[in-house]
């Protein structure tokens, strides 16, 4: 089967979490990029492991052999104005456009509940419908321009769990009072377990898709969340999220959307697990593997030879 002209990148929330700081808190980064490496992907997201000074990261993606396909951005403008929003990015922004990455993925973090808002009950979850939508989306767009213009990066808006544009009509209402600058991390496992419509998205929207972050969903875990109504972050201890292919989503929209639509992104392998309970090697190599036969990625070298469950 003929490879896509699409590259590979893993996320490093399969050795360290970024918000739990006891899964994978041991792990040294160094870990993380050469096993990266070998597992076979060609990229890697930042992390909070990362340094954050281009001339001491840049060696180290160096040695691994690995690119920076992109970086996450908590991003407040549901809260506050694009000037604050631009000098807050700044620092970020350039790193990532020092190091080569072409997209920065945006995470709207404002109209969040308590002080530690990822250990509320998911039914918290702020509303889109709570904002006006028409000054909310002017922001994003004008914030979109600036980081396009001075950084040379896409915004790719993240639509997640916990956040402001989580389910089906959100995402559906934010995309249409928005800009084509405003480009879209599509998220198979926070898109099914927000109860998004993958494959409408896919039809409507396909040039808005920037960025993808592939995960799958653990089903029984889904419904046990969804009826005790816990966090997000319980979510992640209890396992909801694997590797794609290990779960319950249907990925033939999206191995169809790769392979015949032009798009030229990056593919991210983001499972966020339990290292102690998902070995991150064997995981990611998995991951790497089933990617790569399901939607015809080629793998920058051979994968290790011998992982286990």
């Amino acid at each position: 089967m003929k490879a896509v002209a699409v590259q590979l990148g893993v996320s490093p929330l399969c050795w360290t979490n970024d918000v739990l700081e006891d899964l994978g808190g041991d792990i040294p980064l160094e870990t993380c990029l050469q096993q990266a490496a070998q597992a076979g992907y060609r990229g890697i997201e930042l992390g909070r492991k990362f340094p954050r000074r281009a001339a001491e990261l840049a060696p180290l993606l160096s040695t691994a052999g690995l690119q920076l396909a992109s970086g996450w951005h908590s991003g407040f403008l549901a809260d506050r104005s694009v000037d604050e929003e631009v000098e807050a990015v700044r620092e970020h922004a350039d790193l990532l456009h020092q190091l080569g990455a072409k997209v920065m993925v945006y995470g709207e973090c404002g109209q969040l509940p308590g002080a530690t808002p990822l250990d509320e009950p998911l039914s918290l979850s702020p509303r889109l419908s709570a904002v006006d939508l028409a000054s909310y989306a002017a922001k994003v767009n004008a914030f979109a321009d600036i980081l396009l213009r001075d950084y040379d990066l896409k915004l790719a808006y993240h639509h997640h769990l916990m956040m402001l544009v989580e389910h089906d009509d959100e995402l559906d209402s934010f995309l249409q009072h928005t800009s084509h600058n405003v480009g879209l991390v599509l998220d198979s496992g926070h898109g099914y377990a927000a109860g998004v419509n993958i494959a409408a998205v896919l039809k409507k929207y396909a040039q808005r898709i920037v960025h993808i972050h592939l995960k799958d969903v653990r089903p029984a875990i889904l419904e046990r969340i969804q009826t005790e109504d816990l966090s997000f972050n319980d979510a992640v201890r209890a396992g909801l999220f694997t590797v794609p292919g290990e779960g319950c989503i249907d990925y033939r929209p999206l191995i169809e959307f790769v392979r015949h639509s032009g798009y030229q992104g990056w593919l991210i392998v983001e499972a966020e697990q339990d290292p102690d309970t998902a070995p991150p090697l064997a995981t990611a190599t998995r991951a790497a593997r089933w990617v790569s036969q399901q939607f015809g990625v080629s793998l920058a070298v051979e994968t290790a030879s011998c992982v286990t469950h």
